[in-house]
């Protein structure tokens, strides 16, 4: 990977996360800023990657995001099978 490239994937990974940090409408996203992270972590080593704060960042929104909405999902999911009883 390229440093152009690397640079886009972080920025893509940081605009994901802030998109993955809404509940339930940002699951999909903030799984793939931590894809974006996966990748850019793992095929751009060697170099300096001048927006690596912004790649961590995106990772670190979009796990808390990806996290927030998979319990509201479980909360709401268990809150209508107790009402179903």
């Amino acid at each position: 990977m390229d440093r152009i490239t690397a640079i886009r994937q972080s920025l893509t990974g940081f605009v994901c996360g802030i998109m993955g940090f809404v509940p339930v409408i940002g699951l999909l996203p903030g799984l793939y800023a931590i894809i974006c992270w996966s990748r850019v972590r793992r095929l751009y080593r060697d170099q300096w990657n001048p927006a690596s704060g912004y790649l961590k960042g995106g990772a670190i929104l979009g796990l808390l995001g990806t996290l927030s909405s998979a319990l509201m999902i479980l909360a709401i999911g268990l809150a209508v099978i107790n009402n179903g009883h």
